[in-house]
C-alpha cells in the first residue's frame, strides 16, 4: 500500500488546478487549518461524498495493563473518528 503525504497533495493540486505549487501550498495549507480549527472547537467537518470527521471524547474506563496483567483505569481523552461517505465506501469495494 502506497503513502500520499502533504507534499504529494500540493503537487497534484498544483498540477490538476493549474496553480503555482507555492498557490496550492496555501490552499492545501488553509483547508487543513480549517479543518483543524473546526475540529478543535468541537465542529463536525463534513466533506460532501467524501466523509465526516467528528471529535470525540472517550469516557475513563477500566482496562487491564498487558504487561503486568492488573486493573488499570484508563484515562478520558479526545479523539477524532472519520466516517466515510457511502459514495467512498462504494468506490472502495467495487
Amino acid at each position: 500500500m502506497q503513502k500520499i503525504n502533504k507534499k504529494d497533495l500540493v503537487e497534484v493540486v498544483a498540477e490538476e488546478g493549474h496553480l503555482s505549487k507555492k498557490d496550492s501550498r496555501v490552499a492545501v495549507d488553509l483547508v487543513f487549518d480549517l479543518m483543524e480549527k473546526s475540529l478543535l472547537s468541537g465542529q463536525e467537518v463534513n466533506v460532501t461524498n467524501f466523509g465526516v470527521f467528528t471529535p470525540k471524547t472517550k469516557q475513563e474506563r477500566d482496562g487491564t495493563d498487558p504487561r503486568s496483567h492488573k486493573r488499570i483505569v484508563i484515562k478520558k481523552k479526545n479523539t477524532i473518528v472519520f466516517r466515510p461517505s457511502k459514495q467512498l465506501k462504494g468506490k472502495l469495494n467495487k
